[in-house]
């Protein structure tokens, strides 16, 4: 049976490190003429000065929507790591990458030292079916040359309608001459959920909280349930996913517990505190589970899991996680975008707040890193709490907490390097030292 928890509010709002959701919010409201609202009106005429000067005096005209927009950006860049300006452009890729659903080529890159290099192909996508391969370079596209582009840059020229021809010239070891590819673009649908069998051990992988994250991760489950027969436990791997939507990350938080607190989050006012419950079922059925995070285990991911520890429900192994404890509502501005902006801070059941701290897991396992990746180790960790401008841990009174997120993200491609991988499948087989749970107040 597939249950969906009461979501209400949830769906507006968004946790990731970077990611966002659509919100449909009334923001219309009436003020009276307060001494605050007048400092507010004489900085905004002081802004209109400003804005004048640039447009009559700046060595070269400016354009007006984009002076207006750069002010935007930096308002809101001034607030936190997080809150952010998005242009239409932005918002329409933003909305598609939620979705889970765009037209392009169904290749995963990265910019490496200048070189655009094909990460993967996507099984069943253009890219695939006419051979790209790993660790290809993309040197051109249609004829403009790849180098000097940002990885954003060279995305949006390889996204496109449906039915669109492009043309990379790709370069490939062993060949000496790079040669032309052809691809016609096509709608490329992201399944944010991976699973397979591990023996008689169901392992989940998440790779973000699209909106289609909860309905996958049921049908996968119950796939491989009935194909395992009898399944000894779950691995739910959240390492290195940044994130997504807030009541994805509820729902599926849901299908392991049967009862409680799932999250809170807490907003400006004491009225905007808000609660998310499960129901009972339990789609593990009881059997035990591993919740595997890193360094790159940002906000969703982090949700799901503080709720599972707080609960014992999990064993959380790996390494800290990123740290990110805000969220974000997306309110849009017609078809001028939308503002992304932080609304409130969350906390697990247990009433923690993860910002800038990161959750802990119960058994900390750390991967041995390549050479390449050792020098970079040794510096530190990147999370929430090294970005600048983040909004600072809240302590109970006569408590400091010590900022301190992220930690290593490295995960290898081969499941036997993988050590954290390889404790928690020893763990759930009984070959692993059980670890000892931690106890967290109010849930006894």
């Amino acid at each position: 049976m597939v249950r969906k928890a009461n979501l209400g509010l949830w769906a507006y709002v968004v946790l990731a490190a970077v990611a966002g959701a659509v919100a449909a919010l009334n923001i219309g409201r009436s003020y009276s003429a307060t001494p605050e609202r007048s400092d507010i009106y004489s900085a905004l005429d002081r802004f209109g000065q400003v804005l004048e000067v640039v447009r009559d005096r700046y060595v070269e005209k400016p354009n007006a929507e984009t002076l207006i927009e750069n002010a935007i950006n930096g308002m809101l860049a001034g607030l936190d790591p997080h809150s952010s300006y998005l242009n239409a452009k932005n918002y329409r890729d933003m909305q598609a990458e939620t979705q889970g659903e765009f037209g392009g080529l169904g290749i995963e890159v990265t910019m490496e030292q200048g070189l655009l290099k094909v990460v993967s192909p996507i099984d069943d996508t253009p890219a695939a079916k006419v051979g790209l391969q790993a660790n290809d370079i993309i040197v051109a596209i249609d004829g403009a040359d790849t180098m000097g582009l940002s990885l954003d840059q060279a995305v949006d020229k390889m996204r496109g309608a449906p039915n669109t021809p492009i043309t990379l010239k790709i370069s490939r070891k062993p060949h000496n001459e790079p040669f032309d590819v052809t691809i016609v673009r096509d709608v490329i649908r992201i399944n944010p959920v991976k699973a397979r069998l591990e023996g008689n051990i169901i392992y989940v992988k998440i790779s973000s909280f699209s909106e289609t994250a909860h309905a996958n991760l049921v049908r996968e489950i119950t796939s491989l349930k009935k194909a395992a027969g009898k399944v000894r436990g779950y691995i739910i791997d959240l390492r290195n996913d940044p994130g997504g939507l807030l009541n994805q990350a509820i729902a599926i938080s849901d299908d392991f517990l049967e009862q409680g607190t799932i999250v809170m989050t807490k907003g400006r006012n004491a009225e905007e505190t808000q609660r998310a419950f499960a129901r009972p079922g339990d789609l593990a059925e009881g059997k035990p589970i591993v919740v595997l995070i890193n360094g790159g285990s940002a906000s969703a991911s982090e949700i799901v899991a503080g709720a599972l520890q707080d609960h014992h429900r999990a064993t959380v192994v790996g390494t800290r996680s990123f740290g990110k404890g805000s969220v974000q509502t997306i309110i849009p501005l017609g078809d001028k975008g939308a503002l992304r902006i932080t609304t409130a801070r969350y906390y697990t059941p247990s009433g923690r707040s993860i910002q800038a701290t990161g959750i802990n897991p119960d058994v900390v396992v750390e991967q041995e890193l390549p050479p390449e990746l050792q020098v970079k180790a040794s510096k530190r960790p990147f999370g929430e709490a090294s970005l600048r401008g983040h909004l600072h841990h809240e302590d109970a009174p006569g408590k400091l907490t010590k900022e301190e997120s992220g930690s290593q993200s490295y995960v290898p491609k081969e499941p036997e390097k993988d050590k954290q991988l390889q404790y928690a499948l020893n763990l759930l087989k009984g070959t692993a030292a059980a670890p000892t749970m931690m106890k967290r107040s109010g849930l006894e």
